[in-house]
């Protein structure tokens, strides 16, 4: 793998920095600018960017040539090996004692970093911290809140249900990544969730409760994935439970699984009738998202 010479400058034989962030990119489109700003626009500064290309086949590499920051290396080989892979690749890369992740189509807000770096360090037994969300379409207008839980407790309560636990907003310290790493290759849309679910009994995880993410959801819901993805994590979480002879823990994987492939069903068939209302988000939460839009509209620094 080589660094994009042509986009960014070499980082200098400096201090490590204290936060790697990592983008994996594969198509990012007109998505990944703002979501590059978002990084370089933080009130934390001492962190480098890793922008690990997937593969792609557009142009968003280059559209984003003008965001000149020497905390910033691409990238690229050429080859497609998938989001587990590539998250694995910058945990080897990092050179930050915490490592937080970014999609390349959502944002993080202004004062993410150092939220998260404050909660890390004032409570060293905290392996992971992730913040509060919203959810924001193609548009970038905000459509709700993302579920969330706080406390590690809360998180991990109903592990047969999952972890609320936003993947693109973790920040972690990196002997934890480098201990548990991803598994390749991924299970399909659930990297996340199986990580968690390998890792919540020797872990520690937590939520700042602070709205500090715009999460980008599409309008038009995927069925066949969301059913796929249904499918596989179930798969994980019986074999996981099996394995541990969690008993009571594999059947309510059963019973979530079949409850929720239901209301899918069911919310495929509502629209036929009414039009359900659109979540609302409220004003003060409104209000902060336009404020960071705005700040990232600015020219890059």
């Amino acid at each position: 793998m080589t660094m994009e010479e042509p986009l960014r400058t070499k980082v200098q034989g400096s201090a490590p920095p204290l936060i790697t962030a990592a983008i994996p990119v594969f198509n990012a489109g007109k998505y990944l600018r703002l979501a590059v700003l978002s990084i370089v626009k933080q009130t934390f500064t001492d962190w480098e960017l890793l922008i690990i290309d997937d593969g792609s086949t557009d142009n968003a590499l280059q559209d984003i040539s003008d965001i000149r920051d020497a905390r910033i290396r691409i990238f690229r080989d050429g080859e497609n090996r998938g989001l587990a892979s590539r998250l694995n690749e910058a945990i080897d890369l990092a050179r930050g004692q915490y490592l937080t992740r970014m999609d390349q189509d959502d944002v993080s807000y202004p004062g993410r970093f150092e939220r998260q770096v404050e909660a890390l360090q004032n409570d060293p037994r905290i392996d992971l911290i992730a913040v509060r969300a919203i959810t924001i379409d193609e548009n970038d207008q905000a459509t709700g809140l993302f579920p969330y839980s706080l406390s590690h407790s809360a998180i991990c309560a109903r592990p047969w249900r999952g972890f609320y636990l936003p993947h693109p907003t973790w920040m972690g310290r990196i002997d934890w990544f480098r201990k548990h790493r991803y598994t390749v290759p991924g299970p399909y849309f659930c990297e996340d969730q199986e990580l968690l679910l390998r890792s919540y009994c020797e872990s520690r995880f937590g939520t700042i409760d602070e709205v500090l993410f715009g999460y980008r959801n599409r309008t038009n819901v995927n069925w066949r994935k969301l059913a796929k993805t249904r499918k596989i994590l179930f798969s994980i979480q019986w074999r996981h439970f099996i394995a541990s002879h969690k008993w009571p823990f594999a059947l309510l994987s059963l019973l979530t699984f079949i409850g929720r492939n239901a209301g899918d069903h069911l919310n495929i068939l509502l629209p036929m009738f009414y039009q359900p209302r659109p979540d609302r988000v409220s004003a003060p939460v409104l209000l902060q998202w336009h404020k960071v839009l705005d700040r990232l509209a600015d020219k890059p620094t």
